[in-house]
């Protein structure tokens, strides 16, 4: 019996790491076979009039495949997810292709999140001790508020976001709904950027990435990010209040009624 324990904790673990072994060899085999250059501007122009014709003979396919490439693209990691949008934005207009990335990216988004959680959230608790706890505990608290705020400022890349969250016990659908909202501006702005790409195409120019951080969408961004944080920010003043309260010298009077 003993013997055999070793392999059984073996299997245990390689299948906790099967999920997370596969979407890395296939993030790996996407830039070996050079596919990563298809999420480009150069691409983008290049098949910008096969993209319009697969849109006007086959529309709802045409939207299907779309949604699972950038579900999958967000799942792998790979870089360019902007460019899908902006081509999205060319290709189906700005409201459409925000439905569409927002619901492919969560999608997308609470895959490696469920992956990274099955196969590194024990281990991890595991290893980290009491501190994993608190950790889990403060951000557990306010998962929903601190999602939407790094959502909505892109401070970090969106595959670290996709990943943290997993390892502090955040539920998933706390997760995916922070996710969801959180993306839907700047999954717009740069939508927005691809529907008028046609004349940047007739320009010869190249559109701006750099334009979620100007100021006249960064302060609206900001804007929503503090009221994401106003519960956190009423929780706080509310714990201290509670606190100070209980450590008053006298207790508060009573009303006339007691």
């Amino acid at each position: 019996m003993e013997n055999g324990t070793p392999s059984r904790r073996a299997r245990s673990t390689i299948a906790r790491l099967l999920p997370i072994l596969l979407i890395t060899a296939a993030g790996v085999l996407v830039f070996v076979l050079g596919w990563d250059r298809y999420l480009s501007f150069e691409a983008l122009s290049d098949n910008r009039e096969r993209l319009l014709a697969w849109r006007d003979s086959h529309f709802i396919v045409f939207c299907l495949m779309f949604m699972l490439v950038y579900a999958v693209v967000i799942a792998l990691s790979v870089p360019g997810g902007v460019w899908l949008t902006i081509a999205g934005g060319f290709v189906f207009g700005a409201a459409v292709s925000t439905a569409l990335v927002v619901v492919a990216a969560t999608a997308g988004a609470c895959g490696i999140f469920l992956a990274a959680r099955y196969a590194f959230s024990k281990p991890l608790r595991a290893r980290m001790g009491p501190s994993i706890k608190r950790m889990e505990d403060g951000f557990r608290d306010n998962a929903f508020s601190y999602l939407l705020v790094l959502r909505l400022i892109p401070i970090f890349p969106f595959w670290l976001v996709n990943l943290v969250p997993a390892f502090l016990g955040v539920p998933l659908r706390t997760y995916a709904a922070g996710t969801f909202i959180g993306i839907v501006p700047g999954s717009f702005v740069y939508s927005l950027v691809g529907s008028g790409l046609g004349a940047v195409f007739d320009a010869g120019q190249k559109p701006d990435l750099n334009i979620i951080f100007q100021p006249q969408v960064l302060a609206p961004l900001i804007g929503l990010a503090l009221l994401a944080m106003l519960p956190v920010a009423y929780k706080h003043l509310r714990r201290r209040r509670t606190v100070a309260t209980n450590d008053a010298p006298f207790p508060p009077p009573k009303g006339d009624d007691e």
